[in-house]
């Protein structure tokens, strides 16, 4: 539980037995029965500060009842095919788990092109992985490991990151938004893999500006870092993109089979997922049909130093994209001059 005291735990504990039925019944969503560990979270995304924790875990909770998110995993994005427009351009999936039985989730972030639907179906399909993680995976994988497992691990695959990333800073700062404020410390450790220049130099200005609770949860990898990931999970759970090292190929969004891309959704994970919606849809409304829309959802504004983080961002590429073009143009140059 970390710096978090027991003393903590019991005053946040007191403070939540005291909220209306309404945001009890929210709140059994979010923890699951896992209650101690869910005010741990809280606690340490508020330096254990027992008011700002409480506040933080009641706006979670007051978000939740006015979008609906107990609801969410009844909305499927329909048709199939739009739903898997969503998934070549928004890549993640659960490539399998660590030796101590944590889910991993694997992120094609630099092959994420955000660019087949809208801004709402992405934030909508974001927050329906949390969910189903958080009410599906971790519940079942605390039960077969016979303790509770409420945190995952991410593996965040850099291949093909390029300035025009820059577009999607404002989908990724409003991602990160709802994951900082609705679901604090669920990943214990973000392994960057084939992180490349641009990358690294943005690295260097960004690690300042974050707090030391959250610079040691990052871990940047050597190449893909497949021998050191071997280490904490087996050669089955490992990602595609790093199974296929030496390939030549990184997180392509369409190599690979689907039952091995964790991306696709030919994938088991996001085959059972989709079709858990489904099925829970038709628990939800019997008779009427799925309607098609996104489930839009209002997001909370970013907290200052998230602010502050994108901007640092945009700036670096900037800095970055013009130096490229400015090299580029020496060179030009020089061609023409010696020709």
């Amino acid at each position: 539980m970390g710096a978090v005291s027991q003393e903590a735990i019991w005053e946040l504990k007191a403070l939540m037995d005291r909220v209306d039925e309404l945001l009890k019944r929210t709140f059994e969503n979010v923890h699951q029965g896992y209650l101690t560990e869910t005010l741990v979270r809280f606690l340490k995304a508020r330096e254990g500060n027992v008011a700002k924790a409480h506040k933080m875990l009641l706006d979670c909770l007051n978000w939740r009842i006015q979008n609906e998110i107990d609801n969410i995993l009844a909305k499927p994005i329909i048709p199939t095919d739009l739903y898997r427009s969503v998934r070549d351009s928004q890549l993640i999936g659960l490539s399998g788990y660590s030796r101590e039985g944590l889910p991993v989730f694997a992120v094609g972030l630099g092959l994420s092109t955000f660019d087949k639907a809208s801004v709402h179906y992405y934030v909508q399909s974001h927050i329906q992985i949390n969910e189903y993680r958080d009410r599906v995976i971790l519940p079942a994988a605390s039960k077969k490991h016979g303790r509770p497992i409420t945190t995952c691990l991410k593996i965040l695959d850099m291949t093909g990151l390029k300035f025009s990333a820059l577009n999607q800073i404002k989908l990724l700062t409003l991602i990160s938004t709802v994951d900082d404020l609705n679901y604090p410390e669920k990943t214990n450790t973000y392994y960057i893999a084939n992180a490349p220049y641009i990358f690294s130099a943005c690295w260097k200005v960004v690690k300042p500006l974050l707090q030391e609770r959250t610079r040691r949860k990052v871990k940047v990898l050597s190449g893909s870092g497949r021998q050191e990931l071997l280490e904490i999970m087996d050669e089955a759970s490992l990602p595609h993109f790093i199974k296929r090292e030496g390939s030549g190929s990184g997180s392509s969004r369409f190599s690979g089979q689907g039952n091995e891309n964790c991306f696709s959704l030919d994938h088991p994970f996001h085959w059972d997922l989709y079709n858990y919606m489904k099925e829970q849809s038709l628990i939800r409304e019997p008779v009427a049909p799925v309607k098609q829309g996104s489930f839009h959802v209002s997001v909370p504004d970013p907290r200052p130093e998230g602010t502050e983080i994108a901007k640092t961002i945009e700036s670096e590429f900037q800095k970055i994209e013009n130096s490229n073009g400015l090299s580029q143009s020496i060179n030009g140059m020089k061609i023409n001059g010696g020709d």
